[in-house]
């Protein structure tokens, strides 16, 4: 139909440059490929994406579908995904990722019966997907919003949540401009949100009736961590009576800031455990670098180095495990954006947190460091140098180390029962038999 002026509307607009915006994104990704790993694996895992879908999922399974970003919100799904499965024992678990980084590392990850990439949006996309998945029940973490996906979804009515969701005045959804972000929105049955001044801005545009605070389901996930620790070996032998401080998703930026914190002489006797969020070769080899007194946890394990006093991760999946033995974490990511990285991993242990300026947009930093439980660094002031005065600090202030601890432990434990409130919800609104 030709386009006219009448019906040529806010809608239709958004929808021409949502269209452009996705075949660009498509023909970046596809462009880049052959230079970037990641570019490489978002289109690679996508090829063929329906026929994968269709030779696994039959017409008669019963499915519930969870869909993440990535990594980060993968672990807010997850406690999620594992009482979903308990709950409803006739139905299987469809996950899928946006990012590579998430699908990448939980590709493998038993808890979901199929684990696939989410198809770049778009409409015979979405209704292709849905055709083949026919779930009973959807669940978006956090911040998905795909127009197409939504839509299709509602207009099948399909029970569909948005968990763990934190809403910020500054979002589109807000503006004068974000009639089609609230329009997304309103597709969901129900928006479960992390705190409360998140619930009032929906509020504020009309979407009060279908929102309510929930907390934050990684709260759950990190205290089930800490409950079922195991040892991870190798690390007491290296610890041995020494304080440790473990930094964990460091980046370039976090590392110097921790070469530069060993410099104090206070600290002469502090172990450090790195797990870098990226753990390539060059990245590794540029650690061992940094840290002279070093040596790669695959290798101290067969033949530990007496001298190094720092031992780089070089493995995925332990990190969370390895802030059991800190005296107390440095998180990184914030000193870039968009951001530090997850700092409950290591506050559920009772461990006091350190972490960069880049935190303003994580609610649990800010209430972490309300608490006591956490201190930040700034770039305004040598933050290397400022984080070696606090570690000797605490080093030789045992009340406060405790204090920190018990601050950072208490926090996390009271935060508890989000996933919880969102099964009741979905018990109470739909009977799944």
């Amino acid at each position: 139909m030709e386009l006219t002026l009448q019906n040529f509307n806010l809608l239709n607009l958004y929808l021409i440059f949502y269209h452009i915006f996705l075949f660009l994104f498509r023909v970046g990704l596809w462009t880049a490929a052959p230079f970037h790993a990641k570019a490489r694996c978002w289109v690679k895992g996508r090829i063929g994406i329906f026929k994968k879908m269709r030779a696994q999922i039959n017409p008669q399974d019963r499915v519930i579908w969870m869909h993440v970003a990535s990594l980060g919100e993968f672990e807010q799904g997850r406690p999620l995904i594992e009482r979903l499965r308990k709950e409803y024992p006739n139905h299987k678990l469809l996950l899928t990722f946006f990012s590579p980084s998430g699908y990448e590392i939980r590709k493998n990850y038993a808890g979901a019966d199929w684990i696939f990439y989410l198809p770049l949006d778009g409409p015979k996309t979405a209704k292709q997907f849905l055709d083949i998945a026919h779930p009973e029940l959807v669940l978006f973490v956090k911040y998905e919003f795909w127009f197409f996906y939504l839509k299709k979804i509602s207009y099948r009515k399909i029970p569909l949540l948005l968990v763990s969701a934190i809403f910020r005045k500054e979002m589109s959804f807000f503006r004068w401009y974000g009639g089609i972000s609230r329009k997304m929105a309103a597709r969901f049955d129900h928006l479960f949100v992390q705190d409360k001044q998140s619930l009032e801005l929906l509020k504020n545009i009309g979407l009060g009736s279908i929102s309510s605070v929930s907390g934050d389901t990684r709260f759950d996930r990190v205290v089930e961590i800490a409950v079922t620790h195991a040892p991870v070996e190798g690390i007491e032998q290296f610890k041995a009576s020494n304080p440790l401080l473990v930094a964990g998703s460091t980046w370039p930026g976090d590392e110097k800031v921790i070469a530069r914190a060993l410099q104090n002489p206070g600290n002469s006797q502090l172990k450090v455990i790195i797990a870098p969020h990226e753990v390539s070769n060059t990245h590794l080899n540029e650690l061992r670098v940094l840290f002279t007194q070093s040596q790669l946890y695959s290798a101290y394990l067969h033949s530990p180095d007496p001298h190094a006093n720092v031992l780089i991760i070089d493995s995925i999946g332990l990190l969370s495990k390895l802030y059991h033995y800190a005296t107390f974490a440095y998180v990184g990511g914030g000193f870039k954006l968009p951001g530090i990285h997850n700092i409950l991993e290591a506050a559920v242990f009772g461990k006091p947190v350190f972490f960069g300026p880049h935190h303003q947009r994580f609610l649990e930093a800010i209430e972490l460091l309300e608490q006591g439980g956490a201190i930040a660094l700034t770039k305004e002031v040598d933050p290397g140098y400022t984080l070696g005065l606090h570690l000797a600090s605490l080093l030789s202030d045992t009340p406060k180390l405790a204090s920190m601890g018990s601050a950072a432990y208490q926090y996390v434990h009271a935060k508890q029962g989000a996933t919880e409130t969102i099964l009741d919800f979905i018990r109470k609104k739909w009977t799944f038999e």
